[in-house]
């Protein structure tokens, strides 16, 4: 099997950078391929602009009339800009994004063929709702789904076809994809952010969740990659020890890119720009070929739609320069894995960043709301926090090698939490006099200042403040961002909507406004000081300590996953209307029936490469040995038994680990059958799997990286394709 890996890697070693096209100026491209507001503007009239204009920023419906306008306006562009056909483009809760082409042509009574595409084709559509993930909600006899156009992301141009950015909806209104219950979430907390910044500006009519998401990946040379069917059948490696040299000497991060590298880059990015991703930073991660890309910041739903299109985006560009992209969260063990660490704020429509400290202690007091409150959030929904996180490969990745533990906690730093120790000191229930409240005025107005040097970061931490926003950092690489932003902003608004009503309870009651805002941050800070941690997530300590606070320590995604159907999972969601009860128990069945099927293909595609490639290559090997033996018998007989000895115990050793692997191979093979007749159901049987079948895929691991050591460059696959060194 050694021919297969320096096959791979002569064709690797011949590789040149691709450079595809003349590098553009941004401020020339920018959006070329997106349908912008301002380019509706030259499509419609001034009575049409306005109407959608209004619906674009203030919500409401679309009336036919004005839909068909749109579509005619939609399809003059994309025809002007070469496109054939149109899609309604929208999030499965497979995790990628779905598409159905039709073409614009249409028949007419006399035979002949005319572009068409009206108001009925651009608001809706009925994809096949069953043919999709949807948790029982749809059956094959019950096929019906729909798509239905968001506004409120903008239709782009890719691969000659209009990409019109929709919900997807079952036939019975429940939802099927990410995107529904999102824009529910944003809807509801920014109703819940303006009526607390009521208090400070009655100016503040919208209060906007905006995202910034960091793409981390890996890229792999396309013949090692073909040549290795995990990596192109899960994603991952699931066998090969560590490699002599991975990222011990850390020099990787942020190291020269490599040339072939930066010519994928330079193509990428001038493709993310034209479809209007702001990708702004580019580097060289830790790990050995891994890499990251961030854009700026956006509005959530534009930026979600931004994250799902680059990872399709990337692929594709990748096929150009011969490499493949691992979005996988932990592609090879013993190194970093990949996330995609989501930085999440609030900000008004005057302008507002409400987790940025401001320029006086009025507006400090609304950063210290909105800090708690999220704070609290998390402390309150700590277990669908983390629920909506885990994944198999999720589970490979977090807590170690600079990935933040499964243990969900908040990092504010210590001049922060100086601040909320001095308030929680300060302020009782009790009236405040003048002094003691223009005392805690002015430090409070110091925060700013405070902060200004308060540039430590925490790598070890789940969910952290950096500055003027919060990080979620165990958010993995292949997720939809979508998961995670409807946990945070629906548990963030919860907080808000409480924190309005107990403050408005006090002045009812004759508190003053500030006094009233003062005491429910007070209660606020010693409830959160539960899921507030400064220090080292990785450290057993920390892991004792969170058990005595009551924090979930399991990182069991089937445990954890069990957190959507907590009944303060329903009251979050099913009372404020982002999902229904049997939504939510939909996607935790998808989530089960996700971990169920890919840990089943990963136990398959290691059973068969176990058998097949692993154990002939070292039954071949060792009759070399065995021939070797025979051969030092028959020419040096006195001295056999001394100068043969270690073939001889390799041929023992190489003999125990194909028993070894060949027996838990049957026994996982059995297990497996023994799960799917055992249990019918997925969610059970994703539960047995996890108990029963996925440690044989550690047992095995470790025997076949034994035999490798044993049977050296013969055995396939080698750590040989950790070391990927681009030198060209």
């Amino acid at each position: 099997m050694a021919r297969i890996r320096f096959s791979a890697l002569e064709q690797m070693s011949g590789r040149t950078a691709v450079e595809r096209g003349k590098k553009q100026r941004v401020s020339d491209i920018y959006g070329a391929d997106v349908l912008t507001l301002e380019k509706m503007r030259h499509y419609l009239s001034v009575e049409a602009f306005k109407k959608l204009e209004k619906i674009m920023f203030q919500g409401g419906t679309i009336d036919r009339t004005l839909a068909d306008q749109v579509a005619a306006a939609m399809k003059a562009w994309a025809v002007e800009k070469g496109a054939t056909h149109y899609t309604h483009w929208f999030h499965p809760l497979n995790g990628a994004t779905a598409e159905k082409h039709d073409s614009f042509i249409d028949v007419l009574k006399d035979g002949n063929i005319i572009e068409s595409f009206d108001g009925k084709l651009l608001v809706q559509q009925e994809p096949d709702a069953s043919s999709f993930p949807n948790g029982g909600i749809r059956n094959t006899f019950e096929a019906r789904g729909y798509t239905a156009w968001d506004p409120g992301s903008p239709a782009f141009i890719n691969n000659n076809t209009l990409c019109i950015p929709t919900v997807f909806v079952a036939y019975t209104g429940e939802a099927l994809d990410y995107k529904t219950p999102m824009l529910k979430a944003l809807a509801l907390i920014d109703k819940a952010a303006v009526d607390i910044c009521q208090y400070f500006d009655k100016d503040v009519r919208k209060v906007t969740a905006t995202l910034g998401w960091e793409q981390e990946y890996f890229l792999i040379d396309e013949a090692l990659y073909n040549a290795r069917p995990d990596l192109k059948l899960c994603g991952r490696t699931l066998m090969g020890h560590s490699a002599a040299k991975d990222q011990q000497l850390e020099d990787h991060y942020f190291g020269a890119i490599p040339e072939r590298v930066n010519a994928f880059m330079n193509e990428l990015e001038n493709e993310c720009h034209r479809l209007g991703i702001p990708a702004k930073t580019r580097h060289n991660e830790c790990a050995p070929n891994q890499f990251e890309l961030a854009p700026i910041f956006e509005e959530a739903n534009l930026a979600v739609d931004h994250n799902q299109l680059l990872m399709s985006t990337m692929k594709r560009v990748a096929r150009h320069h011969r490499f493949r992209v691992l979005l996988h969260e932990k592609p090879f063990k013993g190194i970093n894995g990949s996330g995609k660490h989501n930085n999440w704020s609030l900000l008004t429509d005057t302008g507002v960043n409400l987790l940025s400290p401001g320029k006086n202690p009025k507006s400090n007091m609304q950063f210290l709301i909105f800090l708690t409150a999220t704070t609290r959030a998390v402390l309150e929904q700590e277990a669908l926090f983390k629920a909506c996180i885990v994944s198999l490969g999720n589970e490979h990745r977090l807590g170690g090698d600079e990935a933040p533990p499964v243990i969900m906690s908040v990092f504010l730093g210590r001049q922060l939490a100086a601040i909320l120790d001095e308030i929680e000191q300060k302020v009782s229930s009790k009236k405040m006099s003048p002094d003691e409240k223009t005392e805690l005025k002015l430090n409070v107005g110091r925060i700013p200042e405070i902060m200004r040097d308060n540039t430590d970061r925490n790598r070890t931490s789940p969910f952290a403040f950096t500055g003027n926003r919060f990080e979620f950092r165990a958010v993995g690489a292949s997720a939809n961002c979508g998961a995670a932003m409807i946990v945070l902003n629906a548990a963030v608004a919860q907080q808000l909507i409480a924190f309005k009503k107990e403050t408005d309870a006090l002045i009812d009651k004759g508190v003053k406004k500030d006094e009233a805002i003062f005491q429910v941050l007070r209660k606020y800070i010693i409830a959160c000081k539960k899921i507030r941690f400064e220090g080292n997530g990785y450290s057993k300590e920390w892991q004792e300590e969170a058990q005595k606070r009551g924090l979930s320590v399991d990182n069991d995604c089937i445990t954890a996953l069990k957190a959507y159907l907590a009944p303060k999972a329903k009251k979050l969601f099913v009372e404020n209307g982002v999902f229904t009860e049997r939504e939510l128990e939909a996607r935790f069945e998808i989530k089960n029936e996700t971990y169920l099927k890919k840990l089943q293909i990963e136990s398959r595609v290691l059973g068969d490469l176990a058998l097949n490639h692993i154990i002939p290559t070292a039954i071949s090997y060792q009759n070399t040995l065995i021939e070797n033996v025979k051969g030092l018998k028959e020419i040096l007989p006195d001295v056999y038994a001394e100068v043969g000895n270690v073939q001889l115990e390799s041929i023992k050793e190489i003999s125990r680990h194909i028993k070894e692997i060949k027996t838990m191979v049957n026994e996982m093979t059995e297990a497996r059958k023994v799960a799917n007749n055992n249990f019918p159901n997925e969610v059970e049987r994703a539960e047995a799997y996890s108990v029963t079948v996925r440690p044989y895929l550690e047992k095995i691991r470790y025997h076949i990286d034994k035999l490798e050591l044993l049977v050296d460059d013969e055995i396939w696959p080698l750590p040989k394709y950790r070391e990927l060194l681009f030198s060209k």
